[in-house]
């Protein structure tokens, strides 16, 4: 039989058996960690302790309400040493208080982030079991008290002035702060304590004179200068800023002319060909000289080309394309004409009041993702407070709404493009407006900008230098509708949204050559070349400035500094600056010119100081060219030429010449020797930037009429042509040789039956955009229709064909009229007087010199010829119903009636016969050769009718 076991418990089991299960019952109690925030944010003002939180510090936990289990016991900061510490104010609620265990100073740390976590009481009164919650970051920035004041970094500051001189800046005092935010740490105002003295001071801490200080009246100044900071504390002590005033030495540049003469065409010409440095004596160790040629009140900038824009950009190799939005009013162009307008370099002003309506179809709608905005603008700040938007270049709704699908404009000094694309082209969040704040926006000062589009990249160039934009917003596309757009100059078309339509946002300023360019952009180099100026300081023969001497151009060559250590040398530099101004008809006026000199002595910072240059550069009006066009001025071709693929050349023969007129003096010029003068007339040459052929009257019917010109001619020229009902138009910048080559190759089509037979043209050409212009050149052309010639057995009759003869045959009668091979002019309707006279008189002398020719043939003939009349009148009775013929006088032939037409012109052939036996010899020679020949042949009858019958093959009809 199994004894069965007994477990039996000891006492001190028994013992433990109610803490396990104790320790049971608390972890099913505390079931939850506490909950935080993720992130706090806080500040704290500067030797404070309470810290101010965002969100406040509490920490809540889900056991709540059970004692210990649910509540918040401490917060916990992890950190290397941080300066805070938290405590908890309510367990229940869970409310904690972030402060400072010491003061705080912002000079030493200006923000500080640590990890925070909230503990509960865990289970009971002992906190076992306790749990935390997660990790949450707080940021406290500390508040800054404008505890410091401002300190100058020198004890005293020491400087001096030469006597009789306002100085800009004598010295620069500088006082530092030592608070930790900008608003006290920086520097706002410095302020003269002293009272009574000719000194003022800017906020920068520059002190400068305000009248001219005497030595003999007063040695040193001694004045008290104190500095304020942004919060208006100011430097607990002044500094003393001691200033002496030395005599004259009377330093400075000698031996140099106020006003310099410079005539177009003279190249480069020396500034100061005789200049040079005293300096009393004194112990100089270095020279600092700045020349600087003004040129900001000539044109934009300085004197550049005045070609239109189309023209400087064909010469710069810009690419073709380019619409210009401020062309000169023309009829073509006339949405300028009420603009102000400064005719000489083709700037535009607005008012504020003004606006320009680009008409449709100069500009396409939808421009490409790439295009070029080019222009010159002059700008200065807006009026008022908040300054409205200034318009440079707008499109907008036309009607019905005032939506702005790109623009160009000013506002608050910044430069502001604005693009927005239409919805079917992108629907998403795309850029639309590029920023751009530079300071030349509104320094009343001509500047160059170009805005190349790469959308979404836009980058702009002012005076060739890139600059990004600073800010770039987005927007959504624009959803497209059936609204016309409308383009405008000057101000912004506020079509929609308003009782009646009307400009707005008007542009305040000067513009000129705006151009817009759809899909291409503008190189680096052709920037460049069209911002570029024509006139500049330069320097003859580099070589022999000598040694040690140092110079610099800024980029315009305005601007050139030059320093060295040897008076000598630095004189010997300043003779070889020149001026020089590229252009054959520079802008004529005042040119103003200023060196500056800095003077360095041995162990002192300014030892002298020298007197500044103010001069002069006269630039004088360039000789006014004369352009003068010629050629043939009246011409007529047959119809079936003007018919023809190729057409007439219409100014086969044009010439255009340059000339200018000068004054040649004697040698003598005494006062009455002032007749001697004689005017001189030059041969010059020079550019063109367009010639324009224009039609006279009512414009060309496009289905029967037209002007044409091979692109091939163009080719390796800096020339464009437009063509038109109008006319033809060939623009660029290049010689007058070859606008000659292309005009001279322009043809004139014309396949209408019911077109006029008479046109008339007019050549113009011009230099400088308009400033020179040419004679107006007019030409006349007609068509001749074939004529029907009848043989009329009368002497009238054979006058008259002789004469209708030689008007078809134009050749005929420019080798008679002009031998030199030079081309004239024959038109069937109308002939000037003298014209007609002289061609009477030729055909006068011309049937003269056949009919004698005839009447000596005749005469030597043998009587036995009389006998083959009849066969030679069979012979001459031709089929002339459609036929134009050309007589050639020498030609042997016999008409109907020759009898009597002999009879009537022998008295004449008496009269004249001494005169004309030269003529009548040599005829009759012929006539023998040729009856040598007649008389071979078996049959003279046939071969008589041979000799008439011509070859016309090459005859007009």
């Amino acid at each position: 039989m199994r004894r069965r076991r007994c477990c039996c418990w000891g006492p001190a089991a028994l013992l433990l058996l109610p803490l396990g299960l104790g320790s049971l019952l608390a972890a099913k109690v505390n079931r939850h960690k506490p909950w935080i925030e993720t992130s706090y944010h806080g500040i704290i003002t500067e030797n404070n302790d309470t810290v101010i939180l965002d969100p406040p510090l509490v920490a809540l936990d889900k056991d709540a309400p059970v004692p210990f289990a649910g509540e918040i016991c401490a917060f916990k900061i992890h950190g290397q040493e941080m300066p805070f510490e938290a405590v908890v104010l309510n367990k229940t609620s869970g409310e904690g208080r972030l402060r400072a265990r010491s003061p705080i100073d912002c000079e030493l740390q200006k923000e500080y982030t640590f990890i925070i976590q909230a503990y509960d009481c865990g289970s009971g009164p002992a906190g076992t079991n306790w749990k935390k919650s997660h990790k949450a970051v707080v940021h406290i920035q500390v508040k800054d008290v404008n505890e410091f004041s401002p300190a100058f970094k020198e004890s005293m500051y020491k400087a001096s002035v030469t006597e009789g001189k306002i100085y800009d800046s004598i010295l620069q005092v500088e006082a530092t702060d030592e608070d930790c935010s900008p608003q006290y740490s920086q520097i706002c105002n410095y302020e003269i304590v002293t009272t009574d003295v000719p000194f003022a001071i800017d906020r920068n801490g520059n002190i400068r004179n305000t009248e001219k200080l005497s030595y003999d009246k007063q040695h040193q100044y001694e004045i008290m200068v104190t500095a304020f900071d942004c919060g208006q504390k100011h430097a607990t002590e002044d500094v003393l800023v001691r200033v002496n005033v030395k005599p004259v030495c009377k330093p400075g540049w000698q031996d140099w002319n106020k006003r310099i003469e410079y005539r177009p065409g003279s190249g480069s010409i020396p500034l100061f060909p005789s200049i040079h440095l005293e300096t009393c004596d004194g112990p100089v160790s270095s020279i600092h000289s700045t020349i600087e040629l003004q040129t900001s009140y000539i044109g934009k900038g300085c004197d550049r080309e005045t070609y239109s824009e189309k023209s400087l950009q064909k010469l710069c190799g810009a690419s073709s394309g380019a619409i210009d939005l401020l062309p000169s009013p023309s009829t073509t162009a006339n949405w300028t004409a009420g603009l102000l307008m400064d005719s000489n370099d083709i700037i535009f002003k607005f008012d504020g009041k003004q606006g320009a309506k680009i008409p449709d179809g100069i500009v396409p709608k939808n421009l490409t993702d790439q295009f070029t905005i080019t222009l010159w603008m002059k700008h200065g700040p807006s009026p008022g407070l908040r300054a409205e938007k200034e318009t440079i270049l707008c499109n907008s709704d036309k009607t019905e709404m005032n939506r702005h699908h790109y623009a160009l404009y000013v506002h608050n000094c910044r430069l502001v493009f604005l693009l927005r694309k239409d919805f079917d082209l992108a629907d998403t969040f795309r850029p639309a407006e590029f920023h751009w704040k530079l300071d030349q926006i509104c320094d009343k000062e001509w500047h160059y900008y170009v805005v190349n589009v790469e959308f979404p990249v836009v980058t702009l160039y002012m005076d060739g230098t890139t600059y990004e934009p600073y800010l770039v917003t987005n927007d959504w596309p624009i959803h497209p509708s059936h609204i016309a757009m409308q383009l405008t100059v000057g101000a912004c078309w506020q079509g929609g949204e308003v009782t009646k339509p009307r400009f707005a946002q008007y542009f305040h300023g000067s513009l000129a050559s705006l151009t817009i360019r759809p899909g291409k952009i503008e190189s680096q180099k052709v920037i460049s070349c069209l911002q570029a100026c024509k006139e500049g300081l330069d320097i003859n023969s580099l070589e022999s400035l000598g040694q040690g001497i140092k110079y610099h151009f800024n980029p315009s060559q305005s601007v050139l500094v030059m320093e060295g250590d040897d008076i000598k040398n630095i004189n010997q530099a300043l003779r070889k600056v020149s001026y020089i101004n590229s252009r054959q008809f520079p802008t004529a006026g005042v040119r103003r010119l200023k060196v500056s000199s800095k003077v360095q002595c041995f162990g002192e910072d300014v030892c002298i100081s020298i007197p500044d240059i103010d001069a002069y550069i006269m630039v004088f009006q360039a000789n006014e060219p004369k352009i003068t066009i010629t050629g043939m001025d009246h011409f007529a071709r047959p119809a079936a030429q003007f018919e023809s693929e190729r057409g007439v050349i219409l100014l086969p023969d044009i010439r255009i010449v340059s000339t200018v007129t000068k004054m040649e003096h004697s040698v003598d010029f005494k006062e009455h020797d002032r007749v001697n003068k004689q005017l001189v007339v030059e041969e010059m040459l020079h550019n063109l930037d367009f010639c324009d052929v224009l039609v006279i009257g009512a414009e060309l019917d496009p289905e029967q009429e037209c002007l044409e010109l091979d692109n091939e001619e163009l080719q390796g020229k800096h020339l464009d042509a437009t063509n038109s009902t109008a006319g033809y138009s060939i623009y660029g910048v290049d010689s007058t040789f070859s606008y000659e080559q292309v005009l001279r190759q322009l043809r004139y089509r014309n396949w209408g039956t019911s077109a006029t037979s008479d046109r008339k043209f007019r050549v113009k050409c011009s230099e400088l955009n308009g400033r020179y212009t040419s004679n107006e050149f007019n030409l006349e052309v007609s068509r001749e229709f074939s004529l029907e010639v009848n043989i009329l057995h009368s002497s009238n009759s054979n006058f008259m064909d002789h004469v209708n003869h030689m008007i078809v045959q134009p050749q005929f009668l420019q080798s008679v009229q002009h031998p030199e091979g030079s081309v004239s002019a024959v038109h069937s309707s109308v002939v000037p007087s003298v014209a007609t006279m002289v061609i009477i008189i030729c055909v006068s002398v011309l049937v003269l010199v056949v009919t004698l020719g005839v009447f000596r043939l005749r005469t030597a003939r043998p009587h036995g010829a009389t006998g083959h009349e009849g066969a030679k009148d069979s012979d001459m009775d031709w089929d002339d119903s459609a036929l134009t013929i050309t007589v050639n006088p020498m030609e042997i032939y016999e008409k109907p009636h020759q009898t009597e037409e002999e009879s009537e012109e022998e008295d004449i052939d008496d009269e004249e016969e001494d005169t004309t036996s030269a003529e009548s010899d040599d005829s009759e020679e012929d006539e023998e050769e040729e009856e040598v020949i007649v008389e071979k042949g078996d049959k003279q009858n046939s071969t008589r009718q041979e000799q008439l019958e011509w070859d016309d093959s090459t005859l007009p009809y």
